[in-house]
This record gives structure tokens, sequence and C-alpha cells, in this order.
């Protein structure tokens, strides 16, 4: 068994979108509000999305991206809340459906169903975002209680250039009150 966290745990849930490669900003942001951090990714985040060594040395643990077997010891403790960030089209569509195919899926399924708070931070294009499966999923997550953010398309802001993912945005969404 993993020995309890001293701090509340944050578990971290990446999905393989471009911005992905600065989630070490949301691992220090989360750091210094006293959080301890563990994440979990999705297999194609694995892929070259982040880099996954840098993280593990953040968060001084094993970025997880695969099922342990019943024998294995739990290598994080229970989540005290749950961010998903950034959150692709496939993930939040999957998860609404309740579909655990991942163990990144599996993790927000299950954090919903031990009353976990959760906070997503939607990384959808535009063109994906009009499609009405992707409202629906959304519709069905905010019910659920999911704190929901602004969602991020990535299109270039008014001078041409693309605005920052606002890392911070899942932190301040998850102390609201």
């Amino acid at each position: 068994m993993t020995e309890p966290a001293e701090k509340p745990f944050l578990q971290l849930v990446v999905c393989a979108a471009g911005v992905a490669a600065g989630v070490g900003k949301l691992i220090i942001a989360a750091q210094e509000r006293n959080w301890e951090v563990g994440v979990t990714a999705t297999p194609v985040a694995l892929g070259g999305f982040f880099d996954v060594g840098a993280v593990e040395a953040q968060t001084g643990r094993p970025v997880r991206s695969a099922w342990r077997t019943p024998a294995d010891p739990r290598p994080f403790p229970a989540p005290a809340a749950v961010v998903a960030a950034p959150a692709t089209f496939n993930t939040l569509n999957k998860w609404a459906a309740g579909i655990a195919d991942t163990l990144a899926l599996g993790t927000l399924c299950e954090a919903y169903g031990l009353g976990v708070p959760i906070v997503v931070l939607p990384c959808v294009g535009d063109a994906l975002a009009a499609h009405p499966a992707y409202r629906a999923s959304l519709s069905r997550l905010r019910a659920m209680g999911v704190r929901v953010g602004e969602p991020y398309t990535g299109e270039p802001d008014g001078s041409g250039r693309r605005p920052d993912f606002r890392w911070e945005r899942a932190l301040d969404l998850l102390e609201r009150p």
C-alpha cells in the first residue's frame, strides 16, 4: 500500500494536446498551493506530448498510463481532487459516456463515483467543438458536478498569436467555493 500523502493529493490527467508540453506549469502552481501531485497520461500523450522525465522529477512519482495488476502496490494515494488538463475531444466524450478503456479514463470515471472534486480544462479546436456530441458531453459533465473551465481552442488572437493555456485556472476552479 502507498503511504498516505502529508499534503492533499492532486491527481492530474494529461491528454494528447500540443499544450500538454507545459504541464509542468500546473505542477509547480499546485505544489506552491500545497498540493502533492501525481500524473496519469493517456497512452497517446506519452508519445512525446510532454517530457515524462521532467514531470517525474517534478512530482517525485512515476507518470502512470497503464493499469497495474492486483498484486502491484498502489503508486498514488487516494486523490483529494482530480484535474484533467488539457482534456481532448476524445477523452471528454468517452468520459461523459462512461467509457473507461484507459487508465486515464478509468481515473476520471472512478473519481466521479468516489465523490472526488473534478476540474476539467478542455482543449478542443472550433471544428471539433461544433460537434453535437461534444456539447452534450460538456453538459453531462457539468450535470455530474465537474467544474469545466473555459475551453481552449488554440486559435490565434487578433495579433495572430496563440494565447497561453492558462493552467492555473484548474486550481482556481478547484478552490472556488
